[in-house]
């Protein structure tokens, strides 16, 4: 099952306490506004088309299979050109496939050789209920292995302890709302920076779809959603070796996909399963998002069905809407790709630094609906499980 723990530890706490909750920031999600409802599909991020409901796709383009999924979307990677979707923006909880949006904001920050003693308080406040990769207090971790738990084991404990290294939980939730301000996913609330569930946290096929992008272009998060097994510290000179979740990238219960490189699988109770994927044929890349479509395997032969149509549609697919630019990328007087939307905001940010935003002043931020850039920094050198 994606997102089962490879280790039967447990949280400390077999509740949700009130320490947890004020872990979880839920005062900074109380503070951010829920995804604003568009006014009309013309408004939708990426093009009229993608607001639409049903299956779009372009004239002349062959038929998209017949899924089950709640929503879905396919797009290239290299062009932004969104090829087919449905309900393209419909918000639905995303369990840990929000975890990309997590290494999209955190990944940058640590070098990977960077070393961190583990201690009880990086832990507290895990859901009870997470996946584990199984992360001891006391035991001393490289950045690297942490992210190799957050990709390959989906470990809510891994990104536990690296967000209390980002400066904390709440701190971790405002910048990743903020990341996802600046790439456009406007249908992403974020509440915990793990995925799991909690009242509110939402995202969409599209949004999805753009952190899968966003987090491609990072070698080392390319690295890491491409790792099938790894050896993981057990305490002392051990290890224990993890797999990845991912059955399209290893092949367990369903067929390897050819050419997958990643990215990022999910499940919780609320969210079911959810996937993102991307695989590359003939020099091209696809991604491809599928939300909530049933049990078991599903959403990766969902997945597949949808990465074959695009493959086989080549030329013919044509293009239904776009994967926009981030604003910290564009030009500061281009106008916003959004119909009848004024011209982006904060486009001269110069890269990422435009959207990093932490503490309280980034909470009153977002609250206000406002991207602040706080300061510039440098790129330093029960069933329920998310």
């Amino acid at each position: 099952m994606p997102g089962t723990a490879s280790s039967p530890q447990q949280p400390s706490s077999s509740r949700f306490s009130r320490r947890a909750a004020l872990g979880l920031g839920i005062g900074t999600a109380a503070a951010l506004a829920l995804p604003a409802q568009r006014a009309s599909a013309a408004q939708a991020v990426g093009g009229a088309r993608l607001g639409a409901s049903g299956v779009q796709r372009a004239s002349g383009a062959p038929k998209p299979p017949g899924l089950k999924a709640r929503a879905w979307l396919v797009a290239d990677n290299d062009s932004g050109a969104v090829l087919a979707s449905y309900n393209a923006h419909k918000a639905l909880a995303p369990a840990s496939t929000l975890k990309m949006l997590f290494a999209d904001t955190v990944l940058p920050k640590f070098d990977s050789t960077d070393k961190h003693k583990v201690t009880a308080e990086d832990l507290a406040g895990i859901p009870y209920g997470s996946s584990l990769v199984g992360i001891q207090a006391g035991t001393t971790y490289t950045v690297h292995q942490l992210w190799q738990g957050v990709f390959l084991r989906s470990g809510n404990d891994a990104v536990h302890v690296l967000a209390h290294m980002n400066g904390g939980v709440e701190q971790t939730v405002a910048q990743m709302q903020a990341r996802a301000k600046d790439l456009g996913a406007d249908d992403t609330h974020v509440v915990s920076p793990d995925g799991f569930d909690h009242k509110g946290q939402l995202s969409s096929a599209y949004d999805l779809t753009l952190f899968a992008r966003a987090g491609l272009k990072n070698d080392d998060f390319r690295g890491y959603c491409a790792t099938r097994v790894a050896d993981f510290p057990a305490g002392g000179s051990k290890t224990f070796q993890i797999q990845n979740t991912d059955r399209l990238l290893t092949g367990q219960g369903v067929t390897p996909y050819r050419g997958l490189i990643g990215v990022k699988n999910g499940y919780t109770t609320n969210a079911g399963n959810t996937f993102t994927g991307a695989a590359t044929r003939d020099g091209r890349t696809l991604l491809v998002t599928v939300m909530h479509p049933g049990a078991g395997a599903e959403v990766y032969e969902e997945t597949a069905a949808l990465l074959d149509w695009g493959f086989g549609a080549g030329d013919r697919a044509g293009s239904v809407g776009e994967l926009v630019v981030p604003l910290s990328e564009r030009p500061a007087e281009s106008a916003s790709p959004v119909a009848g939307a004024p011209a982006a905001r904060g486009g001269s940010g110069g890269g990422r630094e435009g959207w990093e935003l932490g503490g309280s002043a980034a909470v009153a931020a977002l609250a206000g609906g406002s991207l602040v850039a706080l300061r510039r920094r440098g790129r330093p050198t029960g069933r329920r499980r998310a």
